[in-house]
């Protein structure tokens, strides 16, 4: 029924001058907000993101996956809280620690301590990290860094590889990296920025496969063959992409395929999936 309209009666409604009585009148209807819609829009491609990884997930070896937006804060995690194995992703959380560590006793970073870092990021170099990771207190002096970075579901291991944590704390860890307002200041955020933007070539696969020509992104990846489970392979990597339009951290975990080169199509195949459902 049209304001003003009579109903077909043929008389006016209540009110001077056939209007409508206002103590009667509905307010007029003004629609969603900017907001609301923006929430619908957000709520509908993480719905058909859901579909499409679980339909996914039927047919490879088990995987998380999650996103976080800075420019929005918006989160999305795909079985979020599952732990899993580090192999080398741990990495992130030493460097994250030696900065932290630096800091605290209000120097630089060492020559020595810088050359082990960039070996550990740069090229994933196992003897570098152990020397890291013994210098800084082992297990229980990265769980303390890890607390500070408010890393709530991550177990440091004795055997740094074998550190478990989560796709949701991982993507926690990397916004720690660039966050102004978090316990890094500016010249570690950008020291551990310039070494996870600059590995070597042969270890930019996961996280990159989603960026687009122009962006930049960094990535720290990890694999490793599990005795425990019948040599079959860790494929893990987290990073982050960033653009005119994109500023997102993305953490993907996973275990049991038969191959390398396997496990990292699944990783990729994953990452590929939150930005085509996504659209960051």
């Amino acid at each position: 029924m049209l304001r003003g309209d009579s109903g077909g009666s043929g008389l006016p409604l209540a009110g001077t001058f056939g209007e409508p009585d206002p103590s009667k009148a509905s307010p007029t209807p003004t629609g969603p907000t900017p907001e609301e819609l923006a929430a619908q829009e957000r709520a509908k491609r993480t719905k058909a993101l859901d579909s499409a990884l679980k339909k996914y997930a039927t047919s490879v070896p088990e995987f998380s996956v999650a996103v976080l937006d800075k420019k929005t804060g918006a989160r999305y995690s795909f079985r979020g809280t599952e732990k899993y194995e580090t192999a080398s992703v741990v990495k992130v959380q030493v460097l994250a620690c030696l900065l932290l560590t630096a800091q605290d006793n209000d120097r630089e970073v060492t020559a020595n301590e810088l050359a082990l870092a960039k070996r550990m990021i740069r090229l994933s170099d196992n003897d570098a990290t152990t020397a890291l990771f013994r210098q800084l207190g082992r297990q229980s002096g990265i769980s303390k860094c890890n607390k500070r970075l408010g890393l709530t579901q991550t177990t440091v291991n004795s055997a740094w590889g074998l550190t478990r944590t989560t796709v949701d704390d991982q993507v926690k860890l990397l916004a720690k990296l660039v966050d102004k307002n978090g316990p890094l200041d500016a010249d570690s955020r950008k020291l551990a920025y310039t070494l996870m933007n600059t590995v070597e070539e042969t270890q930019d696969w996961g996280v990159p496969a989603a960026a687009k020509t122009g962006e930049a992104y960094t990535v720290k990846d990890g694999w490793l063959p599990r005795s425990t489970e019948n040599n079959r392979w860790i494929i893990n990597s987290v990073g982050r992409i960033t653009g005119d339009d994109a500023d997102v951290s993305i953490a993907v975990l996973s275990h049991g395929h038969a191959s390398m080169s396997g496990g990292i199509a699944v990783v990729e195949k994953a990452t590929k999936l939150t930005r085509q459902y996504l659209k960051y």
